[in-house]
């Protein structure tokens, strides 16, 4: 399995925790977002290549888990009694979809690197929360969510490998990665994930 997906160039700055403790519940909200999204996109994958019978139980299997991510956020959610408010552009998120190229294949390839780079991203980002908050619940919660990003990232990349020339896809991560480092490096900081 590549383990490449996992080596981010830049490092999440201490202030960013500072402004998520300072807001959580905000934080929370735009983390159950996140959640639903990936799950949205998941699934906007099964049914945009049928073709590709190899990894469509993946594809389910991951697109399970985020929604179970996003029910337990939910709960997390009711129990401080916040709701959902309009749904904001992700800026993150927005810029690395940008950068990815047309044409079947490569539109493919890419929505899967971004992908894995936004769960190791997420994953990073989990882990910190886990170690700052201080509600055992959360920093429970959080910790597990670390752990299965990081699977995330991996299976994302390890599907491609089985599709494609494995130099092809991790030059294209490299590629991919650089851009992520530059695009936080950039971000306004704020009570979200991304």
């Amino acid at each position: 399995m590549a383990n490449k997906s996992i080596d981010l160039r830049y490092a999440t700055s201490p202030d960013w925790i500072k402004t998520v403790l300072s807001d959580f519940d905000s934080f929370l909200v735009d983390h159950a977002c996140c959640e639903r999204k990936a799950n949205a996109l998941l699934m906007s994958m099964i049914a945009k290549y049928p073709d590709r019978q190899g990894i469509i139980a993946q594809l389910i299997k991951l697109a399970l888990e985020e929604l179970e991510h996003f029910a337990e956020a939910y709960a997390f959610m009711e129990k401080r009694g916040l709701q959902f408010g309009k749904d904001e552009p992700d800026p993150y998120v927005n810029q690395l979809l940008a950068a990815a190229r047309h044409g079947r294949d490569e539109r493919f390839i890419d929505r899967m690197l971004i992908s894995s780079i936004i769960e190791r991203r997420g994953a990073e980002r989990f882990r910190i929360v886990a170690e700052h908050v201080d509600d055992p619940d959360l920093a429970e919660f959080y910790g597990r969510l670390w752990k299965s990003e990081v699977k995330h990232a991996h299976v994302f990349v390890h599907m491609l490998h089985k599709e494609y020339d494995a130099k092809i896809i991790d030059a294209r991560l490299d590629e991919l990665t650089a851009l992520e480092a530059q695009i936080c490096a950039g971000l306004a900081l704020r009570p979200a994930l991304h």
